[in-house]
């Protein structure tokens, strides 16, 4: 059985350490009933994130050390040397994790980010912007679509927030480190945010040397991209101007609403789809600390305590009445997904868009803001065998008893990374000392 396998697998690796210490935990006789090994709250926390780790250590792209777009254990070579720009900005989030954790040791991480910084030097960019995809063995842009062959500035941004993070973590520190954090500093520098205005109050997400604004895609709130404007407002030497933010991203103040679900407030309009996946909470929120983050629109913490409470309440009162939705059992958001035929497709889940299918990466990447209820969809999510070889799968239907054992960068990230900020503040910390983000901020408009 995979569960019994896991647990003597976790066994093992509890009774190394030194005097059967802590986390050590006696071994279940294997004709009990229910083989399961319960977990504190803090040893499901553990296990998560040191899980959840592997995904960017263990099986990062070979060449590059970046973080891979996907991994599906069962097909390891699928699309194996793709990159993905945003997630391996939450993958150097992550190392940072690790080395703090001790998965690492601060040299294992400095080497391994040295690694991965100097391939994104030398990747593709389009005026300081990545793409989405990136060719780990030779830098080149890999098209995401056909007139996506150029910068992306929201992957960019994902990016962008993690390098400011590796900068403040080795600042001050030793030869090696101060070199890795100048680095990260020049990489996020050199991104010319003001280009992807096209001279306008605005910022668009793409930009092709062969199609050039032709995709036209505007940023506009309220969904994940609200890091962009943050960052594009913090560049020293390419800023965008505050209307970008004020017209564009918040629609002239149009952005504030005054809808509610299940008496919670949205507080700002979620672009029209009444609650938005849940991703929305977290990929701005990674670095960026919602606590006490308000601006004339919103207070930022309410904002994603609210959207988080809404999909968790919707789950439990499950119109749909889907198997196992409730409690425990709770989070939609962009992942994997089970297709009418069985297959796997992808789909942004929300509960406009709710088929049956919980992505674990939702209710754990919101523990900041519902710290209980996304700890007990953690046990759930353990108990029920979705810990696989780089933490929980991506998705799963107890409806349909299906699961997909995949796994993708952008919502692994946010769960090691999310948990470590409601842990100890890390990323948080580290991301909101930077004086650039503060200027940022200021010019913007926030109070943080």
């Amino acid at each position: 059985m995979k569960k019994l396998s896991f647990i003597l697998l976790l066994l093992v690796v509890l009774s190394c350490g030194k005097d059967n210490g802590p986390g050590y935990q006696e071994p279940y006789d294997p004709n009990d009933d229910d083989p399961f090994i319960p977990l504190s709250d803090t040893e499901m926390m553990d296990l998560t994130q040191q899980e959840t780790f592997k995904y960017f250590w263990d099986y990062a792209e070979s060449n590059s050390g970046a973080a891979r777009e996907r991994y599906h254990p069962n097909d390891p070579s699928n699309s194996q040397n793709v990159v993905t720009t945003g997630g391996s900005g939450f993958g150097l989030m992550a190392i940072l994790v690790g080395i703090e954790r001790g998965y690492i040791s601060q040299s294992e991480g400095v080497a391994r980010l040295t690694q991965i910084l100097n391939f994104f030097e030398n990747a593709d960019r389009f005026h300081g912007a990545w793409p989405h995809w990136i060719d780990g063995g030779t830098g080149n842009v890999i098209p995401f679509s056909a007139q996506d062959d150029g910068g992306d500035i929201v992957e960019t941004a994902f990016l962008a927030q993690g390098l400011i993070c590796v900068k403040e973590y080795f600042e001050g520190g030793t030869a090696d480190e101060e070199t890795l954090a100048a680095q990260a500093d020049a990489l996020w520098k050199g991104v010319e945010w003001d280009w992807y205005t096209n001279g306008q109050n605005k910022l668009l997400w793409h930009w092709s040397p062969n199609s050039g604004f032709a995709i036209n895609l505007e940023l506009k709130g309220y969904n994940e991209t609200l890091i962009a404007f943050v960052l594009g407002a913090a560049s020293p030497d390419y800023t965008i101007p505050s209307e970008a933010y004020h017209q564009g991203w918040a629609s002239n103040g149009n952005i504030v609403s005054s809808a509610s679900q299940y008496n919670i407030p949205l507080i700002l309009d979620h672009v029209g789809t009444g609650t938005g996946p849940l991703f929305w909470a977290h990929y701005s929120y990674l670095g960026l600390n919602p606590n006490n983050l308000s601006d004339q629109y919103a207070n930022y913490w309410d904002l994603n305590v609210n959207h988080t409470r809404i999909n968790y309440q919707y789950c439990v009162s499950n119109p749909g009445n889907y198997v196992s939705y409730g409690q425990d059992c709770w989070g939609l958001t962009a992942s994997y997904t089970r297709n009418t035929d069985g297959s796997v497709g992808y789909s942004a889940h929300d509960p406009e868009n709710d088929t049956g299918v919980i992505s674990p990466t939702a209710a754990v990447s919101s523990i900041p803001y519902t710290p209980a209820q996304s700890l007990a969809a953690m046990h759930f999510f353990y108990e029920n065998d979705l810990m696989g070889p780089a933490g929980f799968y991506d998705a799963f239907s107890p409806q349909y008893d299906w699961i997909t054992e995949r796994y993708l960068a952008i919502d692994q990230g946010p769960q090691i990374i999310m948990i470590e900020n409601y842990r100890s503040g890390l990323l948080w910390n580290l991301f909101m000392q930077n004086e650039d983000v503060q200027n940022g901020l200021d010019a913007l408009g926030f109070t943080y």
